[in-house]
């Protein structure tokens, strides 16, 4: 029900894919062919020793402590808000110095100095995150239906797989979490339908992509009703599929989805990408970033979904060797796979625990 190396498969999967496309996130297609050839970049362009990871990454990185400290604090019915408080600390990696001053904060993400590096994060993101206002699917902040909603939420499917919390309401959640930032239905009902696919590969280990697509075809409309938008993205998920089915090459079919700028357009490309090559994670990730658009948010997004349908075991060892924060990356996922229980808050409980998602402090704890 629950395998740490699918855990661990969707969010190195991620920083891998993410990784891989940033450095040709703003080329158009012809720059990237001319400059890495034919087949594109296949392999990580390194700053120094390091394959560096994007705001993607990093707010990824953010929903998941976010995630935790909700539980942590048993306040499971406030995991938007915990993820909110979490977002407003990787805001302020990206506005202020390292190291913040103590105490203050709401994540131990901040103790890390790499998080303070800016890496093309997006406008909307910081323009929601700036002020205190409380975004959300019913009470939207704007219009945003950028991308920068659903490539952070994959943890959110991967908590809640094999809980006692229903599909609905994860999807539900994942929602939110993108609306706490982009109020366009476009804008979070791509992030409800990938933590749809994320929990769906992590509970049916084995089952095929296309399986957990069809699921969240079939479940968001019950979920979603009065989604202005519902239909349209439904559309461009079947188109999606369809393309998978088909004989276009992978580049065609690509441009037929978009750039992936917007979320909806992000997620049926990682999709496209996905279903394409279900057996290769290389393969799927190299065909989502090597294109025209939002590079690393579709690599992200596909080497999401592929890490949690093949597991860390599946990624070459090309793209686990140098990517950057790759050992914090791990630690996440095993505290998302762990989630100590509620009583670890208690001063019987956990004190690492206690240190990382009640205090927010990664340091030693008092209490060892």
């Amino acid at each position: 029900m629950r395998s740490k190396d699918l855990f661990r498969g969707c969010l190195i999967g991620g920083a891998a894919g993410d990784a891989l496309g940033y450095p040709v996130e703003f080329m158009s297609e012809r720059e990237i062919f001319r400059r890495y050839g034919e087949k594109g970049i296949t392999g990580y362009e390194l700053w120094g020793d390091v394959a560096e990871i994007s705001d993607d990454t990093q707010m990824t990185m953010f929903t998941a402590t976010g995630l935790l400290a909700a539980a942590a604090h048993e306040a499971g019915d406030a995991y938007p808000d915990f993820i909110r408080l979490s977002y407003r600390d990787w805001y302020r990696t990206q506005t202020e110095r390292f190291p913040l001053p103590e105490g203050n904060h709401h994540s131990w993400l901040v103790s890390v100095p790499e998080l303070f590096s800016r890496r093309a994060p997006g406008n909307t993101c910081l323009s929601a995150l700036e002020e205190n206002d409380k975004g959300s699917v019913r009470n939207p902040l704007n219009r945003s239906k950028g991308c920068g909603g659903v490539m952070r939420v994959a943890p959110v499917g991967l908590y809640f797989a094999g809980k006692k919390i229903s599909m609905r309401n994860s999807d539900e959640i994942g929602a939110e979490a993108a609306a706490i930032t982009h109020g366009h239905d476009l804008g979070w009902l791509p992030a409800a339908a990938l933590v749809h696919i994320v929990r769906h590969l992590i509970e049916h280990e084995g089952e095929p992509v296309l399986a957990a697509v069809r699921d969240a075809q079939a479940a968001l409309p019950e979920t979603f009703p009065h989604a202005k938008h519902l239909n349209g993205f439904l559309d461009l998920l079947r188109k999606t599929v369809g393309l998978a089915e088909s004989g276009t090459n992978d580049r065609d079919a690509i441009h037929e989805l978009g750039e992936g700028w917007v979320g909806d357009e992000a997620l049926a490309i990682a999709v496209f990408c996905a279903l394409r090559h279900p057996d290769s994670f290389e393969d799927a990730v190299v065909a989502a970033v090597n294109h025209n658009g939002d590079s690393d948010s579709t690599g992200a997004i596909a080497g999401n979904i592929m890490g949690a349908a093949l597991g860390l075991q599946a990624i070459p060892e090309k793209y686990l060797r140098d990517l950057e924060l790759r050992e914090v990356i791990l630690k996440l996922s095993d505290d998302l796979y762990c989630d100590r229980p509620a009583e670890g808050t208690g001063r019987s409980g956990d004190p690492v625990w206690r240190s990382r998602y009640v205090r927010a402090d990664d340091g030693p704890s008092e209490d060892k």
